[in-house]
């Protein structure tokens, strides 16, 4: 698809929804970028300031924008950035209560949506707002997926990558489960430039799988604690998601979305493109991986139970 003819709408512009914008300006993808927000004068303020970004870096190329909820619902994609920020030692479970009523209020007032529109969730906590999220747009369950782990996928190709002392995109390897508590790393999978891990790993270096693995983990809660939030990682590789939705790239990402045989929305690699997930993605994984994943996709659905009770009081 043309960027000429796409637009991006983002829900919430905060710390985490202008990162997204400003990094759909400086790797354009789309030709027009709403922002979506109920603080009005922040969302105005956004606008201004990225206008400024978008006509130094691009010449214009992209158009920054206030938008609508129903605006918003015609998109190609929309972004849902909306919601209350993580505390300082808050889980993201912690967050659910307050997130959902956004959700709700937010997924309402866009409707109708375009037939063929992506939501995409970046919100947390992402795995149950995706699951919500599908209940509340009605949509085909393809097209509403969440960032999942590929913020995490990406920390763990980084510790490893430097560890190893080779780039990071000659890493594979995959964080799956849940974005957050019992997310899980996929050791038997991992390659380095297609040569098992163990094979590549340098003399008198030790990979010490567990402290990797917490880790990668983390490494949001030590930049949450340290800083107050996290906004550049997640706004790069949602701007990445969104570039692979519209040129129906068909990469394979660690992608939330509902997978049938767990009965939740968690991330395990799927094929990306213009429809959303394209196929889900099975890993060779070791029993004891899959007993893992299991214990991730058990933990999302009690928070769901959990969810679906509060939601009915």
């Amino acid at each position: 698809m043309s960027k000429s003819r796409s637009r991006i709408a983002i829900l919430g512009v905060g710390s985490v929804g202008s990162a997204i914008a400003l990094c759909l300006i400086l790797n354009p993808v789309a030709s027009e970028i709403l922002l979506v927000d109920p603080n009005t004068e922040q969302r105005d303020a956004q606008v201004k300031d990225l206008e400024d970004a978008a006509g130094t870096v691009g010449g214009g190329a992209v158009r920054i924008r206030a938008g609508s909820h129903k605006e918003a619902g015609q998109c190609d994609i929309v972004v849902m950035s909306a919601g209350a920020k993580q505390k300082q030692g808050e889980s993201r479970t912690d967050l659910l209560g307050r997130n959902l009523a956004i959700l709700e209020s937010a997924t309402n007032d866009m409707k109708p949506f375009r037939e063929d529109i992506i939501m995409l969730l970046v919100a947390n906590p992402v795995d149950v707002l995706t699951y919500f999220a599908q209940e509340f747009s009605g949509l085909p369950k393809e097209q509403v997926i969440g960032s999942g782990t590929f913020l995490d996928t990406a920390r763990l190709r980084g510790i490893l990558a430097s560890k190893i002392g080779v780039d990071a995109s000659s890493v594979d390897a995959y964080v799956l489960g849940e974005h957050g508590e019992s997310q899980m790393v996929a050791w038997s999978c991992v390659s380095i430039g297609a040569i098992p891990l163990d094979q590549c790993v340098p003399d008198g270096t030790t990979i010490d799988r567990k402290a990797i693995a917490t880790e990668t983990k983390n490494k949001a809660t030590d930049i949450i604690n340290a800083k107050g939030a996290t906004a550049y990682g997640i706004g790069a590789l949602t701007a990445a998601i969104c570039k692979s939705i519209l040129f129906d790239q068909r990469n394979v990402r660690p992608i939330s979305h509902w997978v049938k045989e767990l009965e939740c929305c968690l991330s395990v690699p799927v094929v990306l493109g213009r429809k959303g997930v394209i196929r889900s993605l099975k890993m060779p994984l070791s029993q004891e991986e899959k007993h893992e994943l299991d214990k991730s996709a058990e933990s999302l659905k009690e928070m769901l139970a959990e969810a679906k009770k509060s939601q009915k009081k």
